[in-house]
């Protein structure tokens, strides 16, 4: 009996998710995607939540569905990362923008909370990201991800999602730095063993990887299943090191692209497809909705200065950098109009899945309150909803104004 009263509570609580993730793309639709689906599905989650109606729960199984949303996410931000970009003269200067953005962040909230260095680093990571993940669909509704703006958010967004992770594992970590740093190679030495021992599996057996390569398209999805296989092995590591389990879904969505585009492009193109609707048909929306259950709406509008002003530090201490860079720098963007450079630091400081992710660590280890945790997550989805709102009415100016456009 109580099995069962625990599948009926888990199953109400995921029909509430599924009818939000539902309804939500027909409310960014209805707003011309002014309103991103992503900022919907927070919505729908602070009323599901504890703090509203109540209805919908994190059970246990709730949480590992969240987690998998998340590792689905950061797994189709790496898909999207192109390593020798990251490597080039561009991907140079963006490491170098982000280094600046976390000085000046760590160091503006140093001053503000009066020399608390645990929370100072927590208030910086949190406001130098870039979601890359929460991007994507913005980039790709939009028709910009081919154009030399596309390819400078992807490159910023790369390192504004894979060095605050490392950052938050390294300084927010209770082993301490040293041997978080060594868990940290550790695992990247994993990671690499996880790709090239199958892969010389795989090329010492032609006809194997042929067959399989066949079969992808199947029901037996071998290629799409080696992917998921990737991933949920990468999570596990950076699980049972205590790192961050995002940390192992960007690394296997930058990995598993790279062994992809070898064999073949197509095979790359394809899986990430596969894997989009998988993350944004169910999982992801999971993620995003059980965030927004996590937000206590009361306590926010206690605290709407910190609000405002946790959103004005994320545009000046990571949207303001990228700017005077590409505006007065050589970053090898292509990137020319002012406008356009401007859209690129509103876009560059979208931040929402590490701020969940460094406010999660942080709550637990009692650095920062759930009411400064909910304030922080609260202001990543205004940066969601308003930022980029903010750049496409720049860009549509420049369009106006007889400027190149943006678009390929």
């Amino acid at each position: 009996m109580e099995h069962g009263n625990l599948l009926v509570e888990n199953l109400a609580s995921v029909w509430w998710i599924a009818l939000a993730a539902a309804v939500a793309p027909m409310l960014a639709i209805l707003t011309r995607k002014y309103v991103p689906d992503v900022v919907w599905l927070l919505v729908f989650g602070v009323v599901l939540g504890p703090y509203a109606l109540d209805i919908a729960h994190q059970t246990e199984a709730v949480e590992f569905l969240r987690e998998l949303g998340l590792g689905f996410l950061f797994l189709l931000a790496g898909f999207e990362v192109q390593t020798r970009d990251m490597r080039e003269k561009q991907g140079k200067q963006a490491a170098i923008t982000w280094l600046i953005c976390a000085a000046l962040g760590i160091g503006s909230a140093l001053f503000l909370v009066r020399g608390d260095w645990l929370e100072a680093v927590t208030l910086g990571i949190a406001s130098t990201s870039t979601a890359l993940g929460t991007l994507l669909p913005i980039l790709k509704d939009s028709g910009r991800m081919g154009s030399p703006l596309g390819k400078a958010v992807m490159v910023h967004g790369a390192y504004g999602e894979l060095l605050p992770i490392v950052a938050m594992s390294l300084l927010l970590s209770t082993r301490g730095t040293w041997v978080s740093a060594g868990l940290l190679v550790l695992f990247a030495v994993l990671a690499a063993l996880s790709v090239a021992l199958p892969g010389r599996f795989f090329r010492r057996v032609p006809l194997l990887t042929k067959a399989l390569s066949l079969a992808s398209n199947t029901t037996m999805q071998t290629m799409m299943r080696f992917t998921v296989l990737l991933l949920v092995t990468l999570m596990l590591i950076t699980a049972v090191f205590q790192l961050d389990v995002a940390l192992g879904a960007f690394a296997a969505g930058i990995l598993a692209s790279a062994v992809l585009e070898a064999i073949d492009p197509k095979h790359a193109t394809e899986i990430a497809h596969k894997v989009e609707i998988v993350g944004f048909g169910f999982l992801i929306p999971v993620f995003f909705v059980t965030s927004g259950m996590g937000i206590d709406v009361r306590a926010v509008i206690a605290e709407w200065p910190m609000l405002l002003g946790f959103v004005a530090a994320i545009a000046l201490v990571r949207g303001l950098p990228i700017f005077l860079r590409e505006r007065f720098g050589s970053t090898d963007s292509g990137i020319r109009g002012w406008r356009e450079q401007l859209a690129l630091g509103f876009y560059g400081a979208v931040g929402l899945p590490i701020i969940v992710a460094v406010t999660q660590v942080a709550v637990s280890s009692e650095i920062i309150s759930t009411t400064t945790a909910s304030v922080m997550v609260t202001g990543g989805a205004v940066t969601v909803l308003v930022f980029p709102l903010i750049a496409h009415l720049l860009l549509a100016a420049q369009a106006k104004s007889g400027a190149p456009a943006p678009r390929p």
